[in-house]
């Protein structure tokens, strides 16, 4: 059971987790190294979500050996899944406002801590109405290390006033739960396109299958 005593703010990843936009990374992942001659698997590509530059780079390198330009490709997964967004759009995960007025109405701070530029996170939260829906926007851009370092976490507790301690962090990767551990949080887990396996497991405070589920648990904890 969560002790909402405790809680004092919610630190959430964005894609995957508020934003259907994980399988479009992992999609444009495939198609850019294919198209660079290189035939990644989805589940090399579910590997490289939320790493930061450097954990991405050793990711790739790891599965296409050290010739393979990690740059390259991350450039060519950018241009065409921009293109498809600015087609197709983006969409969110369900439960989010319902969640997000839960919060309000408890005066639990919330903050969005993405391993995303900031000027494409703030695109996507506008793109469906979400962009002033929190008191705190972090990007992994702002941090000395991103995920799975845990700058990124602290960073944003520090944002919202708050100690890490006091922050559950809603992820959806592997990558984000370990920097959420290591900075000090409560991580929770809400998978998107594949379960914790478990290694990342043993560093969960809690799993909830949705975020509609996540506000349940919420509601009814003392």
């Amino acid at each position: 059971m969560i002790n909402k005593q405790q809680i004092k703010g919610i630190l959430f990843d964005m894609d995957g987790l508020i934003l259907d936009t994980e399988k479009l990374y992992c999609r444009f992942w495939q198609e850019a190294a294919r198209i660079l001659g290189y035939p990644m698997t989805m589940e090399q590509a579910l590997g490289m979500r939320s790493l930061n530059r450097y954990a991405g780079e050793a990711k790739l390198k790891s599965y296409f050996g050290e010739g393979i330009s990690y740059t390259e490709v991350r450039e060519k997964r950018i241009e065409l899944m921009d293109a498809f967004v600015e087609k197709e759009g983006v969409t969110t995960k369900p439960g989010i406002w319902e969640l997000l007025a839960f919060l309000q109405e408890k005066q639990i701070r919330t903050a969005i801590a993405t391993s995303s530029p900031i000027k494409r996170t703030k695109k996507y939260l506008a793109s469906v109405h979400l962009e002033n829906e929190f008191d705190a926007i972090v990007s992994g851009y702002m941090v000395e290390h991103g995920k799975p370092e845990p700058d990124i976490y602290v960073y944003a507790a520090r944002q919202l006033g708050l100690e890490p301690e006091n922050c559950i962090v809603l992820e959806d990767s592997p990558a984000g739960i370990l920097a959420a551990y290591r900075a000090g949080c409560m991580p929770v887990m809400i998978p998107d396109l594949d379960e914790p396996d478990e290694e990342t497991q043993k560093l969960l405070f809690a799993q909830a299958e949705s975020l509609v589920q996540f506000r349940e648990v919420l509601e009814k904890s003392r």
